[in-house]
């Protein structure tokens, strides 16, 4: 039977009828004892957190739940119940949603931050070579509806301080984070704030979170804003709604018209 039991093998749980351990920990022990954060860092990375830890990721949960009905993913799952679609059906069309440009800034942002910490120059000449490689849009900054602030950053940035001063973790990515902000606002003559997913990203980074969980702990994070919206659609009511009311059209680009203008 080897050859079929080893077919999937994992760390993550063992179970056999009337047990369940999650990590080498019964269930039994686990529930009531971890809160929900706490048990997506343990069954992750296998370990639990400092309280201070904790406290640090929680937040970074919590800040990136919503972003109202105008965010590409909340408008698919409001959508997606107007067509009829349960909620796990609206929930799983959101999240697909959350790609490389709507939902992937934090995981480029985190990249970003271990390529200027571990760059042998100036935070200028990391920018520049990060650019090189990369496009000229810097992930985590800026932030095209909330200007000059984005809400969201200052108060983590200052939840990051409070955590170094705990031990919870040292501050380099916060470090770096800020030189790239100045960098940025060295460059445009204006600033270039930090967004959530630049802040966000400060947190995973400092947190030890590899880049990639930080796309799906983002996911995770805006599955909750997801679903309060799939749900609050379907008690609003509302059939098949598309992206903008009926009255309005799209603009139609006459193939004719375009050829001719071409020509």
């Amino acid at each position: 039977m080897n050859d079929v039991a080893d077919w999937w093998k994992t760390a993550i749980i063992d179970m056999e009828p009337g047990r369940i351990d999650l990590r080498g920990e019964p269930i039994q022990d686990l529930i009531g004892n971890l809160g929900f954060a706490e048990i997506i860092w343990f069954m992750v990375r296998g370990d639990r957190p400092s309280p201070a830890q904790l406290q640090l990721f929680e937040a970074a949960l919590v800040a990136a739940v919503d972003h109202g009905p105008q965010a590409p993913s909340i408008a698919t799952a409001r959508m997606a119940v107007t067509c009829g679609l349960p909620l796990n059906n609206a929930m799983a069309s959101a999240v697909n949603m959350l790609g490389d440009i709507h939902g992937g800034a934090g995981e480029q942002a985190v990249t970003l931050y271990h390529f200027v910490n571990s760059h042998p120059s100036s935070v200028g000449v990391a920018v520049d070579d990060w650019v090189g490689l990369n496009g000229k849009i810097l992930p985590g900054f800026g932030h095209r509806f909330h200007t000059p602030t984005d809400p969201r950053a200052p108060r983590l940035m200052s939840l990051v301080d409070e955590a170094v001063a705990h031990d919870a973790c040292d501050g380099r990515f916060k470090a770096v984070a800020s030189k790239i902000e100045a960098e940025l606002a060295l460059r445009k003559g204006k600033p270039v704030p930090m967004n959530i997913d630049g802040a966000t990203a400060v947190i995973y980074a400092e947190l030890g979170f590899a880049p990639p969980l930080a796309r799906g702990l983002f996911c995770l994070s805006r599955s909750v804003g997801i679903l309060a919206h799939a749900w609050e659609q379907t008690q609003q009511g509302g059939r098949n709604k598309g992206p903008t009311p009926p009255k309005y059209r799209w603009t139609y680009l006459n193939a004719e018209k375009q050829h001719n203008n071409g020509q």
